[in-house]
């Protein structure tokens, strides 16, 4: 890592303002307001937190949950979204239009909602007009929030259902008119309210205002400060500090980028002082970062998805997680060692002030809610209700010492921070509803998938690599939410017909779609870290691939090979605990390959060896379990016996 001159350690306000921009790129460009117009918008947020807290422990109807909730998300969208960046400072008057419009095609829909649903066949004129409106608005609410790929994508889709009987085989189909599309769009829960917006109202929203809780509160200072007291005075600590911090801060925030730019703008300068430079520090923080989404407790929105669409509980989604997160963070700790020996990390003081004991002792109740939402769901609380109750539990405990009190200001930018920050992932959820419903009437996700096997020649490997590059693909234009279902709908069905377990193949959609945020040729999280070291956006870029490369190969292991499934705790335990060994072992030669150091600096041929070694490792087989850790043996003895030969 090269020498820095101290003043490089500093982050500007320039770079803080230029990292914020990349979360907003993520997050939407929102409008910075005063006086009246900024009252409406905080007190409607406060009313949407408050009315979906309410939603959580009450019964109301599902087609009323998922009208209001679309309802509000749209209101709010227009007006804390701006139509571009340069009109932050105002509120348009055809702002306000859009926001009452978007309100009047809920309110029509639910005033008499008995007759409403049963016209879906044969919509009327009114009900046309209605659709089309919300379909519209739904496009420039997220075009507003995520940008002008999301809605182009589903305009496509929308196209694709009215021209399907000119298109060449296999792509034809009957087609459908405006009737049937608004039909099934607007007035069924196939649409914009399906599945994506039923998690979006339930699940996202409710760990939105949990994790607002939580930062309002002071929790993520204090997993910061906690990890790093945690990491002791060792060269590796300030590597070890970032993975650690990255997931306690990263969990409750679910999203990467927020969790890069967090972490990064306390961290820098530690990294700095420690020899990292510009580049590596930043490739560091965005894997950290990226990790945040896949993390339990509670990962990022797509994973509620998972559960809904598996018909399983978030509890055995999270047990699913566990595993793979641990392969994750673990390889992030091995390339923090061997980064550390080979370009000679120093030690730093990773924290100034309380003893990790007194830190704790101090604010150990941050942690309490998290535990709480795992052991609610493990004695048989529903994920909505556990969060419910770990969301008053950190309310409640958050009251235990004045300096974290959650009093009334506090609480209410809590409560308004909780609706303001669901609402891009909720307009990309409205987005994909109508991708997903385009997706059942015209029946593409079989045709997609019988294309994608039929290019593979039916080969499990090639389905599993073109599923991954799509994923890729896909994942450079949209969030990693509609990634993720574009990919649920169109990719997974390839793997399920081709006997992979449904559960597999439904992480491996998940990961991939995770894992597009640090992938070539765009990446957010690396663009924001480099944004604040300063560094080259592209070769932070392509070291953070380097960070999370062993994480790329750990999906193809539970799809493989039958025996992989014991990575996502399904099946025998022997299994299990002999799948989770070798992955350890693979993961540990893959990062050992490509950092260029095992015991010590390797050759190219012994980092040949060390990957060729942990690809046979992460394939859950016998026979190239023996051939990987066979390698692995080999190039430790010949680094510890032949030191002259095997140098560099």
């Amino acid at each position: 890592m090269s020498e820095q001159q101290p003043q490089d350690f500093q982050i500007s306000e320039e770079r803080l303002t230029q990292a914020q921009k990349y979360i907003e790129e993520e997050e939407g460009v929102t409008r910075r307001l005063t006086g009246v117009m900024q009252q409406v918008i905080t007190w409607a947020a406060i009313a949407m937190s408050l009315f979906h807290l309410y939603a959580a422990v009450a019964s109301i109807t599902t087609q009323i949950l998922r009208g209001l909730h679309v309802m509000m998300v749209l209101f709010l969208s227009f007006l804390v979204f701006p139509p571009t960046p340069r009109q932050q400072g105002r509120i348009n008057w055809y702002d306000v239009v859009l926001a009452l419009v978007s309100a009047s095609t809920i309110i029509y829909m639910l005033y008499d909602f008995e007759e409403f649903i049963y016209r879906a066949v044969i919509p009327e004129t009114l009900d046309l007009v209605f659709g089309v409106a919300l379909m519209l608005l739904v496009l420039e609410a997220t075009r507003r929030s995520t940008g002008w790929i999301m809605p182009l994508v589903v305009s496509l889709f929308l196209v694709y259902a009215f021209v399907g009987p000119w298109l060449p085989a296999p792509w034809t189909h009957r087609g459908y008119d405006l009737e049937r599309v608004v039909g099934h769009m607007y007035m069924t829960l196939e649409g914009i309210f399906g599945v994506p917006i039923d998690v979006s109202s339930t699940f996202i929203i409710l760990f939105t205002i949990y994790g607002a809780v939580l930062e309002y509160s002071g929790a993520g200072k204090f997993f910061i400060d906690f990890s790093f007291a945690a990491m002791g005075r060792k060269p590796t600590a300030a590597g070890r500090t970032i993975t650690l911090a990255s997931f306690l801060l990263g969990g409750p925030s679910g999203s990467g980028v927020a969790t890069t730019v967090t972490l990064g703008s306390v961290a820098w300068p530690m990294l700095a002082k420690a020899g990292y430079d510009k580049e590596s520090a930043g490739g560091l923080l965005s894997a950290g970062g990226i990790g945040a989404i896949l993390s339990p407790p509670v990962l990022g929105a797509a994973a509620f998805l998972i559960a809904e669409i598996l018909k399983i509980s978030y509890l055995d989604v999270i047990r699913m997680a566990c595993i793979p997160t641990i392969l994750y963070y673990w390889s992030i700790l091995l390339m923090v060692e061997y980064d550390a020996k080979r370009f000679g990390a120093t030690l730093v003081e990773t924290l100034e002030g309380e003893s990790l004991g007194a830190l704790t002792r101090r604010y150990w109740y941050h942690f309490s809610s998290l535990l709480g939402i795992v052991v609610l769901m493990v004695v048989g609380f529903t994920p909505i209700w556990a969060v419910f109750w770990a969301t008053v539990l950190a309310f409640g405990a958050s009251y235990l010492r004045k300096d974290t009190a959650l009093t009334f200001p506090k609480a209410k930018k809590a409560l308004e921070s909780g609706s303001i920050g669901v609402l891009s992932v909720a307009c990309t959820c409205a987005s994909a509803g109508i991708i997903v419903g385009v997706v059942t009437l015209t029946g593409l996700g079989l045709k997609f998938s019988s294309i994608i096997i039929s290019y593979a020649q039916g080969n499990l490997f090639l389905t599993a690599l073109f599923t991954g590059v799509l994923m890729w693909v896909i994942g450079l234009a949209v969030p990693v939410t509609a990634s993720y279902i574009i990919g649920a709908v169109i990719a997974a069905p390839a793997l399920i017909m081709l006997k992979v377990p449904e559960a597999a193949a439904h992480m491996f959609i998940f990961y991939y779609a995770v894992l597009s945020e640090v992938s070539p040729p765009t990446a957010l999280s690396p663009f924001a870290a480099a944004a604040l070291t300063g560094g080259d956006p592209f070769k932070t870029m392509m070291m953070a691939w380097k960070y999370t490369l062993p994480a790329f190969i750990v999906p193809f292991m539970f799809v493989l090979h039958p025996d992989g499934v014991g990575l996502l705790l399904e099946g025998d335990w022997l299994n299990m605990i002999w799948t989770f060994f070798t992955a350890m072992l693979g993961v540990w030669a893959l990062a050992a390959g490509a950092s260029g150091w095992f015991l010590r600096k390797s050759s190219p041929w012994q980092s040949g060896l060390l990957l060729a070694g942990g690809l046979c490792l992460v394939y859950a087989s016998t026979v190239f379990d023996l051939i990987g850790i066979g390698l692995m043996v080999l190039v430790g003895l010949t680094q510890k016996y032949l030191p002259t030969r095997g140098a560099a």
